[in-house]
Protein backbone atom coordinates (compact mmCIF):
# COMPACT_ATOMS: atom_id res chain seq x y z
CA UNK A 1 0.00 0.00 0.00
CA UNK A 2 1.22 3.51 -0.80
CA UNK A 3 2.44 5.31 2.32
CA UNK A 4 0.07 8.20 1.70
CA UNK A 5 -2.88 5.83 1.81
CA UNK A 6 -1.56 4.58 5.12
CA UNK A 7 -0.98 7.93 6.80
CA UNK A 8 -3.74 10.03 5.27
CA UNK A 9 -6.26 8.52 7.69
CA UNK A 10 -4.30 9.86 10.64
CA UNK A 11 -4.94 13.33 12.14
CA UNK A 12 -3.06 15.96 10.17
CA UNK A 13 -0.94 17.01 13.15
CA UNK A 14 0.24 13.40 13.46
CA UNK A 15 1.07 13.34 9.77
CA UNK A 16 3.07 16.52 10.09
CA UNK A 17 5.03 15.12 12.98
CA UNK A 18 5.70 11.96 11.02
CA UNK A 19 6.60 13.78 7.84
CA UNK A 20 9.04 16.20 9.38
CA UNK A 21 10.60 14.43 12.33
CA UNK A 22 13.88 12.58 12.27
CA UNK A 23 15.44 9.90 14.45
CA UNK A 24 19.15 9.20 14.74
CA UNK A 25 20.18 5.88 16.30
CA UNK A 26 22.22 6.30 19.44
CA UNK A 27 24.82 3.96 18.00
CA UNK A 28 25.43 6.44 15.20
CA UNK A 29 25.85 9.37 17.58
CA UNK A 30 27.72 7.77 20.45
CA UNK A 31 29.01 9.59 23.51
CA UNK A 32 31.90 11.98 23.78
CA UNK A 33 33.68 13.75 26.59
CA UNK A 34 34.36 16.89 24.51
CA UNK A 35 34.92 19.96 26.71
CA UNK A 36 32.20 22.57 26.97
CA UNK A 37 34.08 25.18 24.95
CA UNK A 38 34.43 22.78 22.02
CA UNK A 39 30.71 22.09 22.13
CA UNK A 40 30.03 25.83 22.04
CA UNK A 41 32.30 26.09 18.99
CA UNK A 42 30.24 23.39 17.30
CA UNK A 43 27.04 25.30 18.05
CA UNK A 44 28.53 28.36 16.36
CA UNK A 45 29.68 26.30 13.36
CA UNK A 46 26.21 24.85 12.90
CA UNK A 47 24.60 28.29 13.17
CA UNK A 48 27.04 29.64 10.57
CA UNK A 49 26.28 26.73 8.23
CA UNK A 50 22.55 27.52 8.36
CA UNK A 51 23.07 31.26 7.95
CA UNK A 52 25.29 30.66 4.92
CA UNK A 53 22.52 28.90 2.98
CA UNK A 54 20.64 31.20 0.63
CA UNK A 55 18.89 28.56 -1.44
CA UNK A 56 19.25 24.80 -1.47
CA UNK A 57 17.66 21.81 -3.14
CA UNK A 58 18.16 18.20 -2.12
CA UNK A 59 16.56 14.82 -2.62
CA UNK A 60 15.09 13.41 0.56
CA UNK A 61 14.01 10.04 1.86
CA UNK A 62 11.47 9.98 4.68
CA UNK A 63 11.08 6.92 6.88
CA UNK A 64 8.44 6.85 9.59
CA UNK A 65 8.59 5.10 12.94
CA UNK A 66 7.05 1.97 11.39
CA UNK A 67 9.83 1.73 8.80
CA UNK A 68 7.70 2.94 5.88
CA UNK A 69 9.54 5.14 3.39
CA UNK A 70 8.75 7.67 0.71
CA UNK A 71 10.90 10.19 -1.13
CA UNK A 72 10.86 13.45 -3.04
CA UNK A 73 12.61 16.78 -3.42
CA UNK A 74 13.15 19.49 -0.83
CA UNK A 75 13.61 23.14 -1.80
CA UNK A 76 14.79 25.66 0.81
CA UNK A 77 14.98 29.43 0.56
CA UNK A 78 15.95 31.40 3.60
CA UNK A 79 14.51 32.94 5.55
CA UNK A 80 11.59 30.71 6.29
CA UNK A 81 10.62 29.11 3.00
CA UNK A 82 10.66 25.37 2.34
CA UNK A 83 8.86 22.88 0.11
CA UNK A 84 8.73 19.10 0.41
CA UNK A 85 7.38 17.73 -2.86
CA UNK A 86 6.72 14.02 -2.75
CA UNK A 87 6.83 11.63 -5.70
CA UNK A 88 4.21 11.76 -8.43
CA UNK A 89 2.29 8.90 -6.80
CA UNK A 90 1.92 10.87 -3.55
CA UNK A 91 -0.78 13.48 -3.02
CA UNK A 92 0.93 15.18 -0.07
CA UNK A 93 2.73 18.53 -0.04
CA UNK A 94 4.45 20.30 2.86
CA UNK A 95 5.28 23.95 2.18
CA UNK A 96 6.16 27.11 4.09
CA UNK A 97 5.81 30.59 2.62
CA UNK A 98 7.97 32.18 5.31
CA UNK A 99 5.10 32.86 7.69
CA UNK A 100 3.13 29.64 7.94
CA UNK A 101 3.80 25.96 7.37
CA UNK A 102 1.09 24.09 5.45
CA UNK A 103 0.38 20.41 5.07
CA UNK A 104 -1.71 19.91 1.91
CA UNK A 105 -3.36 16.53 1.34
CA UNK A 106 -4.82 16.44 -2.16
CA UNK A 107 -6.13 12.93 -1.63
CA UNK A 108 -8.68 14.08 0.92
CA UNK A 109 -8.76 17.81 -0.02
CA UNK A 110 -7.49 18.99 3.34
CA UNK A 111 -5.10 21.77 4.37
CA UNK A 112 -3.60 22.27 7.81
CA UNK A 113 -1.66 25.39 8.80
CA UNK A 114 0.78 26.24 11.59
CA UNK A 115 2.85 29.37 12.26
CA UNK A 116 6.39 28.33 11.41
CA UNK A 117 7.54 29.04 14.96
CA UNK A 118 5.10 26.38 16.22
CA UNK A 119 6.12 23.66 13.79
CA UNK A 120 8.67 20.86 14.23
CA UNK A 121 10.81 22.68 11.64
CA UNK A 122 10.79 25.99 13.50
CA UNK A 123 14.48 25.65 14.29
CA UNK A 124 15.27 25.43 10.59
CA UNK A 125 12.75 27.98 9.30
CA UNK A 126 11.98 30.59 11.93
CA UNK A 127 14.52 33.46 11.77
CA UNK A 128 13.71 34.32 15.40
CA UNK A 129 14.37 30.81 16.69
CA UNK A 130 18.16 31.03 16.72
CA UNK A 131 19.71 27.63 17.33
CA UNK A 132 22.39 29.33 19.42
CA UNK A 133 19.67 30.44 21.83
CA UNK A 134 17.55 27.30 21.91
CA UNK A 135 20.10 24.68 20.87
CA UNK A 136 22.64 22.49 22.59
CA UNK A 137 25.19 20.13 21.14
CA UNK A 138 24.75 16.38 21.37
CA UNK A 139 28.21 14.79 21.77
CA UNK A 140 29.43 12.63 18.89
CA UNK A 141 32.40 10.34 18.42
CA UNK A 142 33.30 11.97 15.12
CA UNK A 143 34.81 15.48 14.98
CA UNK A 144 33.46 15.81 11.44
CA UNK A 145 29.86 15.42 12.67
CA UNK A 146 27.92 18.06 14.59
CA UNK A 147 24.61 17.25 16.25
CA UNK A 148 22.47 20.11 17.59
CA UNK A 149 19.28 19.54 19.54
CA UNK A 150 16.87 22.47 19.50
CA UNK A 151 13.92 22.79 21.85
CA UNK A 152 12.07 25.58 23.63
CA UNK A 153 11.79 24.47 27.27
CA UNK A 154 8.89 26.88 27.77
CA UNK A 155 6.89 25.34 24.89
CA UNK A 156 7.27 21.56 25.10
CA UNK A 157 4.22 21.13 22.87
CA UNK A 158 6.38 22.22 19.92
CA UNK A 159 8.52 19.09 20.30
CA UNK A 160 12.21 19.22 19.45
CA UNK A 161 14.47 18.81 16.47
CA UNK A 162 18.08 17.69 16.22
CA UNK A 163 20.02 18.89 13.20
CA UNK A 164 22.92 16.78 11.96
CA UNK A 165 25.75 18.42 10.04
CA UNK A 166 28.74 16.73 8.39
CA UNK A 167 31.93 18.55 7.48
CA UNK A 168 32.02 19.36 3.76
CA UNK A 169 34.36 22.11 2.51
CA UNK A 170 32.20 22.67 -0.57
CA UNK A 171 29.05 23.36 1.47
CA UNK A 172 28.15 26.86 2.70
CA UNK A 173 29.79 27.39 6.06
CA UNK A 174 31.89 24.23 5.65
CA UNK A 175 29.26 21.88 7.12
CA UNK A 176 26.37 20.23 5.28
CA UNK A 177 22.98 19.49 6.79
CA UNK A 178 22.54 15.79 6.04
CA UNK A 179 19.45 15.05 8.13
CA UNK A 180 17.63 16.32 11.18
CA UNK A 181 16.10 14.83 14.28
CA UNK A 182 12.65 15.88 15.45
CA UNK A 183 10.19 14.46 17.91
CA UNK A 184 6.69 15.89 18.20
CA UNK A 185 4.65 16.28 21.36
CA UNK A 186 2.93 12.94 20.71
CA UNK A 187 6.33 11.21 20.63
CA UNK A 188 6.07 10.50 16.87
CA UNK A 189 9.30 10.55 14.92
CA UNK A 190 10.54 9.87 11.41
CA UNK A 191 13.90 9.95 9.65
CA UNK A 192 14.40 12.40 6.79
CA UNK A 193 17.76 12.13 5.08
CA UNK A 194 19.05 14.55 2.46
CA UNK A 195 21.33 13.75 -0.47
CA UNK A 196 22.45 15.28 -3.75
CA UNK A 197 22.60 18.80 -2.26
CA UNK A 198 22.61 21.78 -4.65
CA UNK A 199 23.19 25.35 -3.52
CA UNK A 200 22.79 28.90 -4.78
CA UNK A 201 20.19 28.41 -7.48
CA UNK A 202 17.51 30.98 -8.27
CA UNK A 203 14.20 29.98 -6.69
CA UNK A 204 11.11 32.13 -7.19
CA UNK A 205 8.88 32.82 -4.21
CA UNK A 206 6.03 31.29 -6.20
CA UNK A 207 7.66 27.90 -5.58
CA UNK A 208 6.36 28.16 -2.01
CA UNK A 209 2.70 28.60 -2.91
CA UNK A 210 0.19 25.84 -3.58
CA UNK A 211 -3.19 25.19 -5.15
CA UNK A 212 -5.75 24.96 -2.40
CA UNK A 213 -7.68 21.70 -2.84
CA UNK A 214 -10.62 22.73 -0.69
CA UNK A 215 -13.78 23.30 -2.72
CA UNK A 216 -14.45 26.62 -1.03
CA UNK A 217 -11.16 28.14 -2.18
CA UNK A 218 -9.18 27.33 -5.28
CA UNK A 219 -6.86 30.33 -4.99
CA UNK A 220 -3.11 29.67 -4.83
CA UNK A 221 -1.77 30.20 -1.32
Amino acid sequence: MNILHMISRQPLRTILGAALAVAVPTTAIGVSSSPAFAQQDNLERAAQALRAIGTMQADFTQTDRMGRSTSGQMTLKRPGKIRFEYGTDDALLVVSNGRSLYLVDYEVDQVQRWPIRNSPLGALLDPERDIKRYGKTVPTNDPAVISIEVRDPKRPEFGHITLIFVRNPSAPGGFELTHWVALDAQNHRTTVRLRNHRYGMTVADSAFSFKDPRKSSRRPR
